[in-house]
């Protein structure tokens, strides 16, 4: 792997297989009596959100310290950033404070890039979404509980064939999903209004439908993504009972889907907007394993990333 996690695009689909075996060998171990790794032992790892974010900091932050780091969580509310320090001051701070590594947020699409590539500080950053660019670990975590869900596959998701629906336009997480699913030969096909879709979609490696009923029973994943209202300046659709009558995923179209398809959702959830109660409480809903898959996938991310002892060695 290199030495940072940025985009899905950073990573072969060696390097996907590497993180996700880990991430199901570290779920063995911690399993088991030990449930803290001695592996990242005085290092530091740095939770830097520009952004709020509940899910993405308390999984980077469990998943440091299950591996004995050091976690400082830095907060842009509150800190000199709001009082206007510019990222590379923040860095060089971070930097003389020791940071190994660097887990940034921010609402700037290239923000993590920006920092990786100044010079600014030697750490390895991590990528926690960036804009409407990407979220690269929200996509490992996808596929891990993906390749629990249908273990006869594993890490091979040839002729799995998964719907992302909702709003793609200003969705970082359907685009790190897009490109990490197609590396492992899942067929994707993005559902949403035109509205909903970015400009060169059609360049993506997807299919895309209009039409949330056109092959609902065909699919195998069902991925619904929040309605990002904070990101919306027009409007994108006629209304929300409008949009969640056309869009939405509702008891009836839970029960047209595959005896073995599942739900996911990135979350934090609009129930009854994309998504309603009983769908999201379902027995097909895998939405509360995607959180604890998180931290595990986490885990196997730094673990990569910042070194240690042989993984079979820390299980003994």
């Amino acid at each position: 792997m290199k030495s940072q996690l940025l985009s899905i695009n950073d990573l072969s689909t060696a390097d996907i297989h590497s993180i996700l075996s880990t991430a199901a060998e570290l779920e063995r171990i911690t399993d088991g009596p030990t449930k803290k790794l001695p592996t990242l032992r005085g290092r530091t790892v740095v939770n830097l959100f520009f952004e709020d974010s509940t899910r993405t900091r308390i999984s980077f932050e469990t998943a440091a310290k299950r591996l004995s780091a050091d976690v400082i969580n830095f907060s842009a509310k509150g800190s000199s950033v709001s009082k206007g320090e510019s990222l590379k001051d923040t860095a060089q701070t971070l930097q003389a404070m020791g940071a190994d590594a660097v887990v940034i947020r921010h609402g700037s699409s290239g923000a993590a890039q920006r920092l990786a590539d100044s010079g600014w500080i030697s750490a390895t950053v991590i990528n926690a979404g960036d804009g409407t660019h990407e979220h690269p670990t929200q996509a490992l975590l996808d596929a891990f509980t993906i390749s629990k869900s249908f273990p006869d596959r594993k890490s091979d998701f040839s002729g799995l064939r998964v719907a992302i629906v909702g709003d793609i336009l200003h969705s970082r997480v359907a685009r790190s999903n897009v490109l990490l699913l197609s590396k492992l030969g899942a067929s994707v096909t993005l559902i949403a209004p035109p509205t909903l879709l970015p400009v060169g979609v059609e360049t993506w490696p997807v299919k895309i439908s209009y039409n949330m009923d056109e092959q609902l029973e065909e699919f195998d994943v069902v991925m619904m993504l929040r309605i990002q209202i904070e990101r919306m300046s027009n409007f994108f659709f006629p209304s929300e009972r409008e949009y969640s009558r056309q869009y939405g995923l509702n008891e009836e179209r839970l029960l047209r889907m595959k005896k073995s398809a599942i739900v996911m959702h990135p979350g934090p959830m609009n129930r009854g907007l994309e998504i309603s109660a009983s769908s999201a409480d379902s027995s097909r809903s895998v939405i509360v394993d995607q959180v604890g898959n998180g931290v595990l996938t986490r885990m196997a991310v730094l673990y990569l990333l910042l070194g240690g002892a042989a993984l079979t060695e820390v299980g003994q």
